[in-house]
């Protein structure tokens, strides 16, 4: 007697989007399109990173190995994910100002209802350094944050975070018009597999808050400062005088509480965003860094999006760093009123002495890094 094999059971179909509504709230604000009137959502999604990793694994494992499910994939709208280390403040965070400019620029596109874009901010998706080496194998899409932690992939990305280069942001873009950051980009993009597809701004220049009065690099030796896990701004903060201490950004609040941290250096919205002013109270306007606020995407998302559909997406995430840029230039200055009105002392410091304590950092650099030469002659040569 002949036994009958059971038929197989398929597989199970990855979830081209990992994140049910039963794990964890969302929220959600409802716009109507232009075009068909009808409700669209756009979400803020709070997620376990584990699982996020995992799933997020799942489903490119799926795409390699299941060809029809990237027809399908593209057929419908295009989901992504994007990343920023700031609270979700629609107003002093770099990160949710440009997610809602780029949700509007995608809607004037007519992309609303073919690109769907998830914002993760807080750190949802782990540590900035976990996130961009998440972007560089594709797990994330796209991540605002500053240039500087991309120097910890690609070490040449580090001559935007050399001490008092810039001058101001209006100087910064016009450099960067003027060639800056190609040299940049195309070390990024050949070193990491990560795309900058736009430039906006930190939302004011980093400046020293700290537990005391600093006035002068004596005032500010052995000082434990908080700078990026960047060994470029670690060393300018350690010229200005500063006990430099290298520290994730999710983990500054606690280590101020705890005193391990005597203070860090940062831009006034950020400090007002992340309530850093309840532990520290004065504020020294070294100006020490203007930090260039970069738009990474992956290199992965943008070579496997059809090319029509991703020229529109480009062209809408260069828009909403233009309206990020403007938007970044007139909150610093309420943030420095607000900080003020908080308890906050702000106060102008000696910076022609701490200027002249760096100046060191750029000739050694351009030592070690002489390809950085032609980026830093171009910034030197741009006025205002």
């Amino acid at each position: 007697m002949s036994l009958r094999q059971p038929r197989p059971r398929p597989l199970p179909v990855p979830s081209l989007w990992p994140y049910s509504p039963s794990k964890g709230r969302t929220q959600r604000s409802r716009t109507r399109t232009k075009n068909t009137g009808r409700d669209r959502t756009m979400t803020i999604v709070p997620v376990n990173r584990r699982a996020f990793i995992k799933s997020s694994a799942a489903v490119t494992a799926g795409l390699v190995l299941s060809p029809a499910i990237i027809g399908r994939a593209e057929a419908a709208t295009l989901k992504l994910k994007c990343s920023s280390s700031l609270p979700n403040d629609p107003k002093y965070a770099n990160g949710r100002v440009y997610y809602d400019n780029l949700v509007k620029n995608l809607k004037g596109n007519g992309l609303g209802e073919q690109v769907e874009v998830a914002f993760f901010p807080d750190n949802q998706l782990g540590q900035e350094i976990d996130v961009i080496n998440s972007v560089k194998l594709g797990v994330i899409d796209l991540m605002v944050s500053g240039s500087s932690i991309s120097a910890n992939l690609t070490p040449l990305v580090g001559t935007f975070d050399l001490g008092f280069l810039f001058s101001s942001f209006p100087q910064q873009t016009k450099a960067f018009d003027a060639g800056a950051a190609k040299p940049i980009e195309d070390a990024l993009l050949k070193g990491s597999n990560i795309r900058i597809i736009a430039w906006a701004y930190n939302f004011g220049s980093r400046s020293v808050l700290a537990k005391k009065p600093v006035k002068t690099p004596e005032d500010l030796a052995g000082l434990k400062i908080r700078t990026l896990p960047n060994p470029v701004i670690t060393e300018c903060l350690r010229l200005m005088g500063a006990a430099a201490t290298p520290l994730a950004f999710g983990e500054i609040y606690t280590a101020l509480q705890a005193g391990v941290l005597d203070g860090l250096e940062h831009d006034p919205p950020t400090i007002l965003a992340s309530k850093f002013f309840e532990t520290a109270k004065f504020y020294a306007l070294t100006q020490h860094n203007f930090s260039p606020l970069a738009i990474y995407f992956s290199d992965m998302t943008y070579n496997r999006m059809d090319p029509k559909l991703r020229d529109g997406f480009l062209d809408a995430a260069k828009k909403a760093a233009i309206d990020t840029r403007a938007h970044g230039l007139a909150v610093e200055k309420e943030a420095l009123a607000a900080l003020t009105e908080k308890g906050v002392t702000v106060a102008e410091c000696d910076r022609e002495a701490f200027k002249k304590r760096v100046a060191p950092q750029h000739e050694n650099f351009i030592k070690a890094r002489p390809e950085s030469k032609a980026v830093i002659d171009i910034i030197r040569a741009t006025q205002a």
